[in-house]
C-alpha cells in the first residue's frame, strides 16, 4: 500500500510460494519482525536476508550494474540511433537482440532451477498440510500482461483481486497434471484407475484444449529450425489463451515433440490466424523432413 511496511497480508501475497503453509509463512513473518510491530519495515528485511545470501550476494551485485549498463546503452541507442546509417542501424538491431537472447537463456535457467528445487521440497515433505498458493508464476512479458489486465478490472468484478489469482492457481496446477499424464503415456507405465463419475459445475470452464506437434527435422536445418521454433514458441505462449508449452527432442535423431496448452478450441483457433503461426507453418515446409503430424484432443477443464 505504499506506506513504507508490510502487513501479513502483503508479505503472504508477495512471498508465498506454492509449498510453506500459511502457518509456516506466518512463523515466517514473525522470525524477520524483530520490532514486533506485526509489520515489517525494509531494515528487518534487510537484515534478515542479508544473513542469508551466500552466494548471491554477488549475483545480485552483478545485476544490479548489469541493470544500470543496459540502460545507459539503451539510452545512447535512443539518442544515436535515428542518425545513424543503415549499416550501424542493423547492428543495433543485432545487439539488442543478442542481449536479449542471452537474457532470456539466463532466465530459463533460472526458471528451470526454481522449478526442480520446489519440486524436490514438494517430494521430501511430502506434507499433507495445504500449502499457501496465493501468486502464480508467469515468465516474462505475460506476466506483467496478465497483471495489467487484472488489475483494469473494477472491484466489483467477481474475476477482480484474489479470485483471478486463484483462478489462475487452479489452472496451472491442471496443466502439471496433464503434462506428468502425457509423461506416464510415454513411458508406457499408465496404470488404470477405478471409473469415477465427475458432475461438471455449470460455471466451470468445459475443455482444455491439448495439442501435439510431431516434426523430425532436416539434420542441415537444424540450427535454423531452432531459431523459427523460439520465435514462434515466444509468440505463442504471449497468447492470453495459452496456458502452457511443452518441448521434447528425441537425443537419437532430429525429431521434436511440442505440446501446447490452451484454454479451449477458440483460443486455439484463433492463435492459428496470427501471423506467426502461419510464418512457422510455411518455414517448416522447408525444414522438414515429412510434413507436421498436428494431433489435438480436447479434455476436461476440471481434469
Amino acid at each position: 500500500s505504499d506506506d513504507g511496511k508490510l502487513s501479513f497480508d502483503e508479505f503472504k501475497a508477495y512471498f508465498a510460494d506454492g509449498v510453506l503453509s500459511g502457518e509456516e509463512l506466518h512463523e515466517l513473518f514473525h522470525t524477520i519482525d524483530t520490532h514486533n510491530t506485526d509489520n515489517l519495515d525494509t531494515e528487518e528485511l534487510c537484515d534478515y536476508f542479508s544473513k542469508h545470501l551466500g552466494e548471491y550476494e554477488n549475483v545480485l551485485s552483478v545485476l544490479e550494474d548489469l541493470n544500470i549498463t543496459i540502460l545507459k546503452a539503451m539510452d545512447k541507442t535512443k539518442k544515436d540511433y535515428q542518425e545513424a546509417s543503415n549499416l550501424e542501424q542493423f547492428v543495433t538491431r543485432f545487439l539488442l537482440k543478442e542481449t536479449l537472447n542471452q537474457l532470456q537463456s539466463l532466465q530459463s535457467s533460472l526458471e528451470c532451477a526454481m522449478e526442480t528445487t520446489e519440486e524436490q521440497t514438494r517430494q521430501e515433505r511430502k506434507d499433507p498440510t495445504k500449502p499457501e498458493v496465493l501468486s502464480v508464476q508467469w515468465p516474462g512479458k505475460r506476466l506483467a500482461r496478465r497483471l495489467q489486465r487484472n488489475n483494469s478490472l473494477s472491484s466489483n468484478n467477481p474475476c477482480s483481486s484474489t479470485g483471478w489469482i486463484e483462478e489462475d492457481s487452479q489452472w496451472v496446477i491442471q496443466i502439471n497434471r496433464l503434462q506428468k499424464l502425457i509423461d506416464r503415456l510415454e513411458k508406457k507405465d499408465l496404470k488404470l484407475e477405478p471409473l469415477e463419475e465427475e458432475v461438471l459445475e455449470e460455471n466451470a470452464r468445459s475443455h482444455i484444449m491439448i495439442v501435439q506437434h510431431q516434426m523430425s527435422v532436416i539434420e542441415e536445418k537444424v540450427e535454423e529450425f531452432h531459431l523459427a521454433l523460439k520465435q514462434y514458441l515466444e509468440s505463442a505462449s504471449a497468447q492470453s489463451g495459452c496456458l502452457h508449452v511443452s518441448i521434447q527432442k528425441f537425443p537419437s535423431n532430429f525429431h521434436f515433440i511440442v505440446y501446447e496448452f490452451w484454454e479451449n478450441s477458440d483460443a486455439w483457433n484463433s492463435h492459428l490466424q496470427m501471423n506467426y503461426s502461419k510464418a512457422f507453418q510455411r518455414s517448416n515446409m522447408d525444414f522438414l523432413e515429412t510434413p507436421e503430424l498436428i494431433t489435438t484432443m480436447l479434455v476436461p477443464g476440471k481434469y
